[in-house]
């Protein structure tokens, strides 16, 4: 087994990654500060600053003031040294954000792709559209994520299948590579949702939880050891096909709706059930293209249905269970339509009933991502990708 050596040139590549790291998380810094944080001597920690400005990576952006003698430079990370985007793919909305290397979100827009079936073509228009709204150009982006409701492919990046997005096919991630000329990569929507929660949200820190999404359709973010955990085919969090005791096994898994977990917590499911409970908002059969299935459960918080609460929770804990005799990941974050108009109401039930019939006993929490959570995990996955290539070629 060989080890790299450690020769100046490596030292310093590794010692200007920990600089922009520390920046990034708790600057802005002096010198005296960063050496501190580093161990570095002030001679070095001076070289080191010298040598990320000259790359434009690293600006004075203000002063401190205290104790004698001049006032001193406080550095920080220059936040246009690289942009990124993340997109968010539904079957009647493209949402695309840009951020800057810092995280901040700089532009967001949505578009309409009705009546266009070119997903190079949507995706393009979109990033243009967002990249002139931030007042940037294309060739400024570092790396380039896209949230879809599907099986992604983990050995070619390919959507493998997805039911809403048809024309999202092999070959599609090749042709964006392309177009664009950006490291582009797809990704499961509830995978980034998982992303977004332990970068922003309920979950921050977090090296092991799992993020229930549900809404109009049913999935899981595994989050394992700090990774995300795909599975073998990119199938891993398919919760919806879940058998569960009183439901009928599908028998054709083309159908989407057909997963028995599915039609236990769906949009169909939680439609008939707030019928069934009188809810102030449920008036006739629920229509997937007019409704949302997480207004019935708004509804039913405001009007304190909570007999209607505790039986979705009831609901809702026998996948939640599974997962978690299964993984015992300690933490379940509630997310999608149906999770986050549950708030703490329908967390707090869903624990409960979890512990009637779980050993592990988890607790249970609601998505605290502000936005929009696939999104916001796009820019996140964008972001490890850019800071990668950003911070490991300073020298």
């Amino acid at each position: 087994m060989s080890t790299r050596p450690g020769t100046p040139r490596l030292l310093r590549q590794l010692n200007d990654r920990a600089a922009l790291e520390l920046l990034l998380s708790s600057g802005p810094l002096t010198r005296a500060e960063l050496g501190e944080h580093t161990g570095l001597s002030k001679v070095t920690a001076g070289q080191l600053l010298a040598r990320l400005q000259e790359r434009d990576l690293v600006a004075v952006v203000g002063e401190q003031a205290g104790g004698r003698g001049p006032n001193a430079a406080l550095y920080g990370v220059v936040p246009s040294c690289a942009y990124v985007v993340g997109l968010d793919v539904l079957p009647d909305r493209i949402s695309a954000g840009v951020a800057d290397i810092t995280g901040t979100l700089v532009a967001e827009v949505s578009a309409d792709p009705s009546g266009h079936d070119d997903p190079v073509r949507l995706v393009r228009s979109a990033v243009s559209q967002a990249c002139a709204s931030a007042g940037i150009g294309v060739d400024r982006l570092r790396a380039f994520v896209i949230g879809t409701r599907g099986v992604v492919d983990p050995g070619t990046g390919d959507v493998r299948f997805s039911f809403d997005l048809p024309s999202w096919h092999n070959g599609v991630l090749a042709e964006l590579r392309r177009d664009l000329g950006v490291p582009v990569t797809i990704e499961n929507d509830v995978n980034l949702a998982a992303l977004a929660e332990r970068a922003h949200g309920a979950a921050l820190g977090v090296d092991d939880f799992v993020l229930v999404w549900a809404g109009v359709g049913q999935g899981l973010g595994v989050m394992l050891g700090g990774r995300l955990h795909r599975g073998f085919t990119g199938g891993a969090g398919e919760i919806g096909w879940l058998p569960v005791p009183g439901e009928p096994l599908p028998t054709d898994v083309s159908e989407p709706q057909s997963g028995s977990f599915q039609r236990l917590v769906g949009g169909d499911a939680v439609a008939g059930l707030a019928g069934a409970h009188g809810i102030g908002s449920a008036s006739g059969p629920y229509d997937p293209d007019t409704d949302s299935v997480g207004d019935h459960v708004r509804t039913a918080v405001a009007e304190g249905a909570e007999a209607f609460l505790d039986e979705l929770a009831g609901r809702l804990a026998v996948g939640v269970a599974a997962v978690a005799v299964v993984l015992d990941p300690g933490l379940i974050v509630l997310s999608g339509d149906v999770g986050r108009a549950g708030g703490d109401a329908l967390a707090t039930r869903v624990q409960d009933a979890v512990a009637r019939v779980c050993p592990s006993q988890p607790k249970v929490v609601v998505s605290r991502v502000r936005g929009n959570p696939v999104l916001r995990g796009a820019l996140v996955s964008a972001l490890q990708q850019a800071r990668e290539q950003v911070f490991s070629d300073t020298v």
